[in-house]
């Protein structure tokens, strides 16, 4: 199965115990394939920035920049598909969705309440994390 995760939730995976973090272990374990684009791990090193994640990163006992890279390395890098302007509310959103049509990805995994309204994208499932999960683990 591969699947592109929103930023949200690798930020999350990475950071936390829980079901985004099962995620990863999942395709740490080769269950899932991942896919990324340059675009999301810019997103993720960016959003990783925020005051917020301090703490959290600090904790993990990373830097912001192994965490991305250790993301990157677990990731199968996709060029982007060109595609027409979709999420007009959250136009960054669209980067999630050209990535995931590039991949033929079989599902997108985010908690961002625009791209979970859309269900489906071009015959991409659009799951949050928990759904995805036990679909993952059968």
């Amino acid at each position: 199965m591969r699947l592109v995760l929103d930023t949200n939730v690798v930020a999350s995976g990475l950071l936390w115990e829980g079901v985004p973090a099962r995620l990863l272990d999942a395709a740490e374990a080769g269950d899932v394939e991942l896919c990324t684009s340059r675009h999301l791990l810019a997103e993720l090193a960016r959003i990783l920035r925020r005051a917020k994640f301090s703490k959290a990163i600090a904790a993990s006992g990373f830097t912001r920049e192994e965490l991305v890279l250790g993301y990157a390395e677990l990731a199968t890098l996709c060029e982007p598909a060109s595609i027409a302007p979709t999420v007009r509310s959250d136009p960054d959103d669209d980067h999630v969705l050209a990535c995931a049509l590039a991949a033929a990805a079989d599902t997108i995994v985010s908690g961002d309440v625009h791209l979970l309204n859309l269900a489906h994208y071009q015959g991409i499932a659009i799951l949050n994390p928990a759904a995805a999960i036990n679909i993952v683990t059968g």
